[in-house]
């Protein structure tokens, strides 16, 4: 039987994705380097750069008419409590651990999160959509830059597998690998973790892509088990970051 944190999340990406796009369905749409790193000119975050508000942040956050490929809401209070318990059994795993819990990674001033849920082509596919939660958070002087630094160095020594907690629940990573490569923002970083649950595999796809002293953080996961990059909402997110 699969372990309490792999049927909850397979559960919450079931029912999110059901009332995200029956939501979907009634509208028209609108608003109402290991680990895949892919080398861009890092411009390192400017000490004199402003952190943002928890409001400006939200401002930023891809919006249902940006994204028409999903259905879009924000993340509620209950999933952030839950994110930020996020735990590990190894200390130098815990970034990687957060970024995938969508929990804050050091201490940024403001933070935002949304949900995306793929379209399915058909009725069929609904179970099989990618659920994808972001998360922005804004840093004063280089806290970006040492955020993004600790889940590169996490992934790095962590991929040879580490068990993640959140909420009292635990799950056994049994790999970190590269993700298909990603170009965003002045830096990002893509890797694919990998749970052995019972003989069967389950899949989170991470992408962390810094932006000056925005960290946007992009954790997917499927009901299926096997969850899909998303290349489109880390586009469009990134975009929208200047």
């Amino acid at each position: 039987m699969r372990s309490t944190l792999v049927r909850r999340t397979v559960l919450t990406a079931s029912a999110v994705s059901l009332a995200l796009l029956a939501t979907a369905c009634g509208s028209d749409k609108s608003d109402a380097k290991v680990g895949g790193a892919t080398p861009t000119p890092s411009a390192p975050a400017s000490a004199a750069a402003q952190a943002k508000t928890d409001a400006e942040l939200g401002g930023l956050l891809v919006t249902q008419a940006e994204l028409p490929t999903h259905a879009v809401r924000a993340a509620t209070p209950a999933e952030l409590a839950a994110a930020a318990s996020a735990g590990s059994d190894k200390p130098e795993c815990l970034p990687l651990v957060k970024a995938q819990s969508t929990a804050p990674v050091g201490t940024p001033v403001g933070r935002a999160g949304t949900k995306a849920v793929a379209l399915p082509k058909s009725a069929g596919d609904v179970l099989g959509a990618t659920v994808t939660s972001i998360a922005l958070a804004s840093y004063e002087g280089k806290g970006a830059d040492a955020a993004f630094a600790s889940v590169k160095a996490a992934a790095t020594a962590c991929a040879g597998g580490y068990t993640g907690s959140q909420s009292g629940d635990s799950l056994k990573i049994s790999k970190v690998v590269p993700g298909a490569p990603v170009t965003a923002g002045d830096e990002a970083l893509a890797y694919t973790a990998v749970a052995d649950v019972d003989g069967e595999k389950a899949s989170t796809e991470l992408v962390v892509v810094r932006k000056g002293n925005i960290i946007a953080t992009f954790s997917a996961v499927s009901p299926s088990g096997s969850a899909e990059q998303p290349k489109a909402v880390v586009e469009i997110q990134a975009k929208k970051l200047g």
